[in-house]
């Protein structure tokens, strides 16, 4: 005997495959979007140790940041009601770039940005120090290499074949003597863990020269090491998942208050945003007008800002109506020397 489907039965059916439907629609489907909104303000003397440092610090020193998530339709429909959220399209930020390849270059910049950071605080505070390659870092695998199962974005590349990997000159010279297809041990600390993986040369064309040669099949960078003379002076830095390069100023001037005497921050709670380079240079950033707001709401008092994003900052500190000082800066003494005039805070 058939069974037929009754009326309702179809109703109720047709309405859980359309309620199934709208909620993949609204909660899963990508689209080609981000938004941006206000993030953190973080203190950085955590994140920052000098061997032998000066303890003194009764205000602090605070990153910004943006919160950046990847839009799907009700968190789009969500920022039209936000006066906070910014829409970017995707492809503006990422470029043609993967979720996982886009992360590993913002830690690319966070570990240069810091790397700089240390640079020019050892400058600023008169402390000698060299540069030394620390390691190889994978910062993306092209979508037709050979390789791809056995790198990820982020990676760091330790050794090969047993032989310590620290810069692209080491690793030309260890392949070197290899052809096309010979297999090499690589090992890899990827999140913390250490792994090694069996992975066949491919043939790759040297940006120097244009000629073909093996190699691993990725993209690759040299993170460097600052290494002061004086041991009592050496930085570390803790792990963050914070990334990108808008942090160096800020970083520099917590270093920079370890390293000497006295506390530079004079009791004041001191945010700030820009990048800077060695010679102290104090660079433009993008999402200033979050960071604005990120920085009000931990209370803020101060907040340096590169001199180029001086005007979005403070139109967004006016809209707001924060009692935060905007003080505009082209390198790190600007900073320094306004806080230096600073009389101590009651």
């Amino acid at each position: 005997m058939k069974k037929s489907v009754k009326p309702n039965g179809l109703r109720i059916v047709l309405y859980l495959l359309m309620v199934g439907l709208m909620v993949y629609l609204v909660v899963y489907m990508p689209t080609p979007y981000l938004i941006y909104q206000p993030g953190s303000a973080e203190e950085v003397r955590p994140m920052i140790r000098v061997e032998k440092s000066d303890p003194e610090e009764e205000g602090t020193f605070m990153m910004t940041t943006v919160s950046a998530s990847y839009a799907n339709l009700a968190l789009l429909m969500m920022s039209t009601f936000n006066p906070n959220a910014e829409v970017v399209q995707k492809a503006e930020k990422m470029g043609d770039q993967s979720k996982e390849e886009y992360a590993a270059t913002q830690v690319y910049y966070m570990n240069s940005s810091q790397s700089s950071a240390m640079e020019a605080a050892y400058q600023a505070a008169g402390v000698e120090y060299a540069i030394e390659p620390a390691y190889v870092f994978v910062m993306s695998i092209p979508d037709d290499s050979a390789n791809a199962d056995h790198f990820h974005p982020g990676d760091k590349l330790i050794r090969i074949d047993g032989q310590p990997a620290k810069d692209n000159d080491k690793i030309a010279a260890l392949l070197s003597g290899k052809q096309v297809g010979d297999k090499v041990s690589v090992e890899l600390e990827r999140g913390g863990k250490t792994l090694k993986e069996d992975v066949s040369l491919v043939s790759i064309k040297d940006e120097k020269t244009g000629a073909e040669r093996p190699g691993l099949g990725v993209m690759i960078a040299t993170m460097q090491k600052v290494a002061p003379s004086n041991p009592d002076y050496v930085i570390n830095f803790a792990d963050t998942s914070i990334g990108g390069p808008s942090a160096g100023l800020i970083f520099t001037l917590e270093i920079y208050n370890q390293l000497t005497p006295g506390d530079l921050s004079k009791g004041y709670r001191i945010a700030g945003t820009g990048t800077i380079d060695k010679s102290g240079k104090v660079g433009p950033i993008g999402g200033v007008k979050h960071k604005i707001v990120a920085a009000d709401r931990e209370e803020a008092e101060i907040f340096f800002v590169p001199t180029k994003n001086y005007e979005e900052a403070k139109k967004r500190a006016d809209r707001i109506g924060t009692d935060m000082k905007l003080v505009q800066v082209e390198r790190l003494q600007d900073a320094l020397d306004y806080l230096e005039q600073l009389p101590p805070k009651e």
